[in-house]
């Protein structure tokens, strides 16, 4: 009851926002966050200590209407630590990032910012706790507009307004398609909730009612081709804002996929496929998209498209398992895609957060006018070099341990599998081989144009550390990162027991106990590594501190590049990558070719293009053609009342025409 009350003082509490002293704006929305964050965290830690089954709080009752009731089961509460473990990280962060924009922005753009990123975090925590479909839709929308809010901060640049406005519609068109799903779940049963739907899929076709939901849901997750959205909100939001909308805000997108195929009846087989297929193809597009990237935090988020193809390849292969009865498979793909979900949310929260640090110091997310960083801010590469190690997967970091376990899923399934499985599984593994392989190749390059050479501008030369407001909580995601990949069993056997619940089977001991064992064995392995590499570390400092060390020039191979022109930039590294993926992505390059008459060739200007596809033929076409629609139709608006009054007289006739023919 306690909890309840104290949930709903915090909705009123926050409209205090705008009333309270510009100094304490910060700190009071800060301490509302943290009441919140401490009751639903409470509340989710009962269920996932096993202490509690489910738990149904009562929130309020609207004059006239029906109870709104909070439900949380082990996915809402798994779901509600996600959210809350990134939401105040990146409120944490938010302190030192907002800190520039005070000299420009009143307190009312803050006063919105910070009122935007409460119900944020309410409205989320809130979607996984509904289960009736009306209050889901209200606190859908609410999530919408308050995360369009928090992408349009810099509203002055035009372009972002034109963002947020482009994000705000792909949003509604998501919600009509889950609206339209829950009114048919509601003609046939009678209530308009996901506790209907097993009815539902009981006595109906279970295929439609799937991609209703899957598209309206897909669309919030980023699934290719639904994307389209993603690219172009996260670069215009602020970092801590693009970290949380990465790190957890499409992810509820996921849970509602999830919410949907728990309670499906039939038709699993094809559903799995379905979302393994477009899981695997999100992947593989989505790295191969980011490699091209010039803007850091656009790369970024095409890198936030290839892991939820990682996420949705472990549910994919679950769903998959539990149709065939493949419980081996079902457990642990499930799980892999489960403990992704929070990994992603710790490493690409984290590296949002680097790059708000570098465009604090270079004033651009343009990578081509970086260079040198790492000199200039050693804590900031050695976070972004923490966070690419995770997102590639590889130990000791947690992405490695999600990753582990689908992978295993697969190969221990291929010695019982038909032969049109074993084709699925084994395309399944040389996917996530190769997104795996291109991540590490995307990382590289942004690492090392973005941190080590030469500065490329005079930002970039000029560039100094983040304050410790911005690095503290960067660490404190480091050691959530380190603590998963070094303590993995603690994390992954609770993460066991949720795929269970939601695919209605019961986690085998056997396969649960092995994993965790094999777990257990490489997290000692890698905590090895880290006490040898500190060591090392630490030796080499007692080593250096008893001599005098000399710096110099870096050796140039016999040769110095007098420029900054004369290294990689982000264009060249990925250049015979570009070579071989141009079937792909139809990149483009604009430069005039030197005539065999230039003796001496005039200065020329290099640019390549890399469009996306689907935005390109699935947005920008159907949007240009309507509004060259409109503009030939605007020839009407001459602006002269008399043929204002002609329009309307012309409509008079044609309506009375139509009635001399009993047509109306």
């Amino acid at each position: 009851m306690f909890g309840s009350t104290g949930f709903m003082v915090i909705i009123l509490l926050s409209l205090l926002v705008f009333a309270v002293p510009e100094r304490l704006k910060y700190w009071f929305t800060l301490a509302l966050t943290v009441a919140g964050i401490s009751i639903t965290t409470a509340w989710s830690a009962g269920i996932l200590s096993g202490s509690v089954q489910a738990r149904e709080i009562p929130l309020f009752t609207p004059a006239g209407g029906t109870s709104v009731v909070l439900v949380i089961d082990t996915l809402t509460a798994y779901f509600t630590l996600v959210i809350n473990i990134t939401v105040l990280i990146g409120f944490l962060y938010a302190r030192g990032y907002l800190e520039p924009y005070r000299a420009r922005m009143n307190a009312l753009r803050f006063s919105i910012h910070y009122f935007s990123y409460l119900w944020l975090w309410l409205s989320m925590v809130m979607v996984v706790m509904v289960r009736d479909g009306l209050p889901f839709l209200i606190v859908w929308e609410i999530m919408a507009l308050s995360s369009f809010f928090l992408v349009i901060f810099d509203a002055e640049d035009r372009n972002i307004m034109k963002t947020g406005i482009s994000y705000l519609i792909q949003m509604h068109v998501g919600m009509f398609f889950i609206l339209v799903a829950f009114l048919l779940v509601q003609k046939d049963t009678g209530r308009m909730s996901f506790d209907a739907l097993g009815e539902y899929f009981a006595g109906n076709r279970n295929l439609p009612l799937f991609f209703l939901f899957f598209i309206g849901f897909a669309i919030k997750a980023g699934f290719i081709p639904l994307h389209t959205w993603l690219p172009e909100a996260h670069p215009a939001a602020p970092s801590h804002v693009s970290g949380v909308m990465s790190g957890v805000m499409i992810k509820m997108g996921i849970y509602g996929i999830l919410r949907v195929v728990a309670t499906m009846q039939a038709d699993l087989l094809i559903a799995g496929v379905v979302i393994l297929l477009l899981s695997l193809v999100s992947g593989v597009m989505g790295v191969m998209m980011a490699i091209m990237q010039k803007d850091f935090k656009r790369m970024l988020a095409y890198s936030t498209i290839e892991n939820v193809g990682i996420i949705g390849i472990g549910i994919g292969l679950g769903i998959t398992g539990q149709a065939i009865g493949n419980h081996s498979l079902a457990i642990l793909g499930f799980a892999g895609g489960l403990l992704h979900i929070l990994n992603h949310s710790l490493f690409k929260s984290l590296l949002f957060f680097n790059a708000g640090s570098v465009y604090h110091a270079v004033h651009t997310r343009n990578m081509e006018q970086t260079g040198g960083l790492m000199k200039r801010m050693p804590w900031t590469a050695l976070l972004f070099l923490t966070g690419s190690l995770a997102i590639c997967g590889l130990p000791p970091f947690n992405g490695f341990i999600s990753e582990y376990l689908i992978y295993m899923g697969m190969i221990t399934s291929l010695s019982g599998a038909t032969l049109m499985h074993s084709i699925l599984i084994v395309g399944s593994i040389v996917g996530l081989s190769l997104i795996g392989g291109l991540a590490v190749f995307a990382f590289t390059r942004v690492f090392g144009v973005v941190f080590l050479g030469q500065p490329r501008s005079d930002q970039a030369g000029h560039a100094s550390e983040a304050g410790r407001s911005m690095l503290m909580p960067q660490l404190l995601t480091v050691a959530l990162i380190l603590f998963i990949g070094l303590a993995s069993p603690l994390v992954v056997k609770p993460v066991f027991g949720i795929a269970g619940s939601v695919l209605n089977i019961e986690a085998q001991p056997l396969v649960t106990g092995a994993f965790t064992s094999n777990l257990s064995e490489i997290s000692l392995a890698g905590g090895i590594f880290v006490i040898t590499l500190g060591a090392l570390l630490l030796y080499r400092k007692y080593h250096l501190s008893r001599r005098t060390v000399e710096r110099g020039p870096t050796w140039g191979c016999g040769y110095t590049a007098p420029t900054s022109k004369q290294q990689y930039t982000a264009t060249s590294y990925a250049y015979n990558y570009n070579h071989i993926a141009k079937p792909v992505l139809q990149t483009r390059k604009e430069i005039d070719e030197i005539g065999p008459e230039e003796v001496f060739p005039r200065k020329r200007k290099f640019v390549q293009h890399s469009d996306d596809l689907f935005r390109r033929n699935l947005v920008d076409r159907p949007v240009d053609f309507v509004s060259g629609l409109l503009k030939r139709i605007a020839v009407m608006q001459t602006g002269q009342i008399r043929h204002y009054i002609l329009y309307a007289f012309v409509f008079m006739l044609f309506v009375l025409f139509l009635a001399m023919l009993n047509i109306i």
